[in-house]
């Protein structure tokens, strides 16, 4: 084990059945036009993170670690989709709908591709998510216990909702999880400490929380 420093105590990395999840770097959430813009949010608070999530994606790449992209994609026919969840809110569009990158949350269109700087490469899994987390309706869960992987790194977007629900999910599978503080985040900032402050509540009720620096000097100490 390899002790990384986190709070609420020292996180147990695993070398051998580690893999890193970044959740849903697409350009519907992060670029203007896509879904996120359309509801009225900051999206600028998402681009921020793009350099350090993709310095964490190289520090995993140097080990030969897999590397795991989500995506919240709906079918074309949107029949995986709850009408629900199409109604909710009240943004500029809905989903399914028309913008400026294509049909939004649609798997294929040009928002929902994963933006350019952290574009997987071909050893990477990507996965289409037609819920918040990871788990539900993807089948990964019994991919990764193919792979061998107890520990998961978690980096993306949202930090409160799918990289919260994923990471919630993966807690109850028996995964340790980690989240690096600095590769995620929100539209809202209270959201995000409010997250950080549940997950490592009560000795790390869902995980453990960690700058990139701290993981990347336990993991490279002579770098």
């Amino acid at each position: 084990m390899i002790p990384v420093p986190a709070l609420p105590y020292p996180y147990p990395l695993d070398p051998a059945h580690t893999a890193l999840v970044i959740i849903d770097m697409q350009r519907d959430f992060i670029e203007r036009g896509g879904f996120g813009d359309s509801l009225g949010n900051d999206v600028a608070r998402l681009e921020a993170i793009v350099p350090t999530t993709a310095a964490l994606i190289d520090l995993f790449r140097r080990q030969h670690w897999p590397v795991i992209h989500t995506r919240e994609a709906h079918k074309p026919d949107l029949s995986d989709c709850p009408p629900s969840k199409i109604r909710r809110g009240n943004p500029s569009l809905h989903i399914g709908e028309v913008g400026a990158m294509g049909r939004l949350l649609i798997a294929g269109e040009p928002g929902n591709q994963i933006v350019d700087a952290l574009a997987p490469i071909a050893d990477d899994i990507v996965i289409d998510k037609p819920g918040k987390g990871m788990f539900w309706a993807t089948g990964i869960h019994e991919r990764l216990q193919g792979l061998g992987i107890t520990h998961l790194v978690f980096a993306g977007v949202t930090t409160e909702v799918c990289v919260q629900t994923s990471m919630r999910e993966a807690n109850d599978r028996g995964y340790e999880c980690l989240l690096v503080e600095d590769a995620t985040e929100s539209y809202f900032a209270d959201f995000k400490a409010a997250t950080i402050a549940m997950i490592t509540a009560q000795g790390g009720i869902v995980g453990w929380v960690t700058p990139l620096a701290s993981i990347a000097a336990a993991l490279e100490p002579e770098a």
